[in-house]
């Protein structure tokens, strides 16, 4: 079916030039041009595969290009068919293979056998779109995607068996072999692929935290934090230690990425400039993964031993419970990938479904709902068909007349929406701001005029406005007059004032990140923001809390740019011409060829859509409200500018005068009147719990006459509730008694202390440790029944619980299992 397709003559035209050039770079064997004259690769082993059907592509191979019918391949969808997804842009491919071994001829030769061929360069030919049933039909816009593998390429030119042995990677290589005291020449295959995996990560890890990518629990954070403990890990199981010259305490991958920086040096140096920042970070990451590492180890063989030994009693394939999957990933920082592999290693299957409910259960509990606009597939489509890009004016006007070209209600096409209904309608142009870039979008209303006695027939109250299909704004809203169709026009207004308090906090933002850099360091960059009315929210990378002072300076140093009122200045320009004169880009965002900077002269230059004030002195003022860490190596600063930043300031003043009312001083002796209170509370609650130890000794001087004698080493027991006292003492009561009572002596109390509490305590004297009793496990197993747990040292230990109602019977517990044990260990002694 996809050969009966019909191709466009211009795209026909474009596949057979752009397939021409490329194999004319194959042609040119016998006039020395590219592929011979800079590479000399032999023609007679290159091979070409192309889709089965496409019968174009063969002819010019072997008719035009000179390539024998016996080295060109057709092959089937899997291999010869791109596609972007389940739907989207997708076409027939072709691809040049190179032959290792020619001497096997062309007899049943078969471009999937590694150890002969490998594919080194691609052409894809994108000219459908695969659409929800499977059908296809020709893309509007129709390109080739063509590429060359450089790793590819550099095995075929050195003649090494794999991409690993290349001098692109095989240094790291090596110089983790070194670490490891191993050699890669003389290595099993098992050791060889380690080495390969941590030549190949370290590689990527250094580019990626290069380019600002920091480790952490989300997003592509992720995606370096489970790289890097993959490389811990096995760099461990090949016995390196420490960093692996001699310092046990040390890290080993700084030692590898000094390999990796060294090799790039000549082709990315910025990487170098960047060298100490790198380091830094994989060292912070490692050792922070080696101190949990040794306590998830011994748990995951504690849990594969489980699985193994269920497997012999019950015969099933040994498998990890989800559950304990997502321990090990959730507690101890475990990639499921790890876990997976070292599962593998032992024979057992892991519970990807259950590890799976659990992930859910957890999102669950802690994702908030986003707001974002959810249209079924057939409606994007239609939507689509429908209406138009939107024309956004809100750069200029914050007010204009609009065609409403489209309504949604709960997500499905409407021709009218009446008074009551929410509703999303699409406009063919409109002075609100959708959200992006971390700003959140307009407020407002709009207003349609019905008829010449200019009588308004709709009233909408604009809530929210978001983007869909790419630059379709919907606004979404609630009809609170009259009734709105398509076809009608409007006049759309937007909030001016929360405009400019979004305008003010955008450019704040901007402020913000420039004053980072100055005060902690460039390397620093944006993870993620939000631009709301109310505040603005600042995530960025950082290894650590910021210092008070340096919250200070970065205040300071943005109210004298607010105050410097400096003109901003906003050009549309290309993207390479922006980045040459250093605007900074949101990593992983994608740009078009024309972008748009925001520019405060001499402080700060970005890559930005968003709306800004159109001078610094419009921001009126800066205040950080809030610092701190939301993820390893993610750090949140919230704070407020502008209309927000007056209202904060004046309620920290009424509530600073209340408080000076209440205290009877002025605001500057605050600090110091709430300081001697301080004290005052804990000089009094001191007293309070001296008070209480006092009345638990001389409770306890009452109840040491109950001490019963057991055995005939006439141990002195005591068994006691001591009513409500805490825990300390609780702690006093008990040390008293075995102090007081001769040795040997045991004694254990417990208490109701309130809030549903339970505490217990167990004393034992020298005479009773030396009969192989302790205080700590003895505890233990009486604090389970008031369904809590406990321990400490062989002479003293403390226990909690949460069911008071079951202490009695805890006693009773003790005071008889006490009752067993010194009988059984004094009748051991005698013997």
């Amino acid at each position: 079916m996809l050969h009966e397709v019909t191709r466009y003559s211009q795209v026909h035209h474009l596949y057979r030039m752009t397939l021409q050039f490329c194999l004319q770079l194959l042609e040119c064997f016998s006039s020395s041009l590219f592929f011979l004259a800079r590479f000399g690769l032999p023609p007679d082993r290159l091979w070409i595969s192309v889709f089965k059907d496409d019968d174009e592509a063969f002819s010019l191979w072997h008719n035009e290009v000179g390539v024998p019918k016996e080295r060109i391949k057709r092959m089937g969808e899997d291999d010869n068919f791109w596609t972007s997804g389940v739907t989207g842009p997708c076409g027939p491919c072709s691809e040049i293979y190179y032959d290792f071994h020619p001497e096997r001829g062309y007899s049943d030769a078969n471009l999937d056998d590694d150890s002969r061929f490998i594919e080194f360069y691609n052409l894809v030919f994108m000219q459908y779109n695969k659409k929800e049933d499977g059908s296809l039909e020709p893309l509007k816009q129709k390109n080739i995607d063509t590429g060359m593998g450089l790793e590819r390429m550099a095995r075929i030119l050195q003649k090494v068996p794999n991409n690993y042995e290349t001098d692109l990677i095989f240094p790291i290589i090596e110089k983790a072999a070194n670490l490891a005291k191993n050699s890669y020449a003389k290595a099993d295959n098992v050791t060889k692929t380690n080495l390969k995996i941590i030549g190949d990560h370290m590689r990527a890890v250094v580019y990626l935290i290069s380019d600002g990518v920091f480790p952490s629990n989300i997003g592509r954070g992720y995606v370096v934090r489970r790289l890097i403990r993959r490389v811990v890990r096995i760099g461990r199981l090949l016995g390196i230690k420490g960093n692996g010259q001699g310092d046990v305490e040390g890290a080993f991958l700084p030692v590898l990425a000094e390999t990796v920086i060294e090799l790039s040096t000549h082709i990315d140096p910025d990487l170098k400039s960047r060298m100490t920042h790198v380091l830094d970070e994989l060292r912070r990451e490692e050792l922070r993964f080696v101190q949990t590492l040794e306590r998830g180890e011994k748990l995951l063989d504690q849990f594969l031993s489980n699985a193994l030994s269920n497997e012999g009693e019950n015969g099933n394939r040994p498998c990890l419970s989800g559950k304990d999957v997502f321990l090990l990933y959730d507690t101890y920082g475990f990639p499921i990938e790890i876990t997976a592999e070292v599962a593998e290693e032992r024979g057992v299957s892991i519970d990807m479904e259950g590890f799976d409910i659990e992930m859910e259960n957890q999102r669950r509990q802690s994702q908030a709902a986003h707001n974002v606009v959810k249209l079924s597939v057939g409606n994007e489509l239609e939507l689509a068909k429908s209406v138009p890009d939107t024309e956004f004016l809100g750069y200029d006007m914050l007010s204009a007349s609009a065609i409403v070209k489209g309504l949604l209600v709960n997500g499905d096409p409407a021709a009218h929406v009446s008074e009551g209904s929410d509703v999303e309608i699409m406009l063919n142009r409109t002075p609100f701001y959708a959200e992006s870039g971390g700003q959140i979008g307009d407020n407002g209303y709009l207003y349609c005029i019905g008829d010449e006695n200019k009588k308004q027939k709709a009233i909408v109250e604009i809530k929210d406005v978001q983007k869909s299909l790419g630059n379709i704004f919907v606004h979404k809203g609630t009809i609170k007059e009259g009734t709105l169709e398509v076809g009608l026009e409007v006049d759309a207004a937007v909030d001016a004032k929360l405009r400019q308090r979004a305008k003010v906090h955008h450019t704040a933002t901007h402020l913000l990140q420039a004053a980072l850099k100055s005060v902690i360091g460039k390397e620093t960059s944006q993870a993620g923001s939000l631009v709301a009315f109310d505040r603005l929210r600042f995530d960025f990378n950082f290894h650590r809390p910021l210092a008070e002072h340096e919250i200070m300076e970065i205040e300071v140093l943005i109210n004298q740019w607010i105050s410097d009122a400096t003109q901003l200045q906003t050009k549309v320009m290309p993207l390479s011409d922006a980045k040459q004169a250093g605007a900074i880009a949101m990593f992983g965002e994608k740009y078009g060829e024309q972008v748009r900077v925001v520019e405060v002269p001499g402080v700060s230059m970005e890559l930005c859509g968003g709306t800004h004030v159109s001078n610094t002195l419009e921001i009126r003022g800066f205040k950080i409200i809030s610092e701190q860490g939301i993820a390893s190596g993610i750090r949140r600063i919230e704070a407020v500018a502008g209309e927000a930043f007056i209202e904060y300031v004046t309620a920290r003043d009424n509530h600073m005068r209340h408080l000076c009312s209440i205290l009877k001083v002025k605001a500057e002796d605050v600090t110091g009147r709430v300081e001697n209170i301080l004290e005052e509370l804990r000089m009094a609650r001191n007293e309070v719990s001296s008070l209480h130890n006092r009345i638990a000794v001389l409770k306890a001087s009452i109840i040491a006459n109950k001490a019963f004698l057991v055995g005939s080493s006439n141990v002195r027991v005591v068994v006691e509730s001591m009513d409500d006292l805490d825990a300390d003492a609780l702690k006093s009561a008990a040390e008293y008694l075995v102090g007081s009572l001769n040795d040997p002596a045991a004694v254990v109390l417990g208490s109701c202390p309130g809030d549903g509490k339970v505490s217990l305590v167990a004393a034992f004297s020298p005479g009773v440790v030396g009969m192989g009793i302790q205080a700590g496990k003895f505890i233990g197993g009486i604090a389970k029944l008031c369904g809590g747990g406990g321990g400490g040292k062989p002479n003293f230990a403390q226990a909690g619980g949460r069911k008071p109602e079951n202490l009695l019977d805890a006693l009773e517990k003790a005071r008889v299992e006490l009752m067993k044990t010194l009988t059984e260990n004094i009748s051991e002694t005698a013997i």
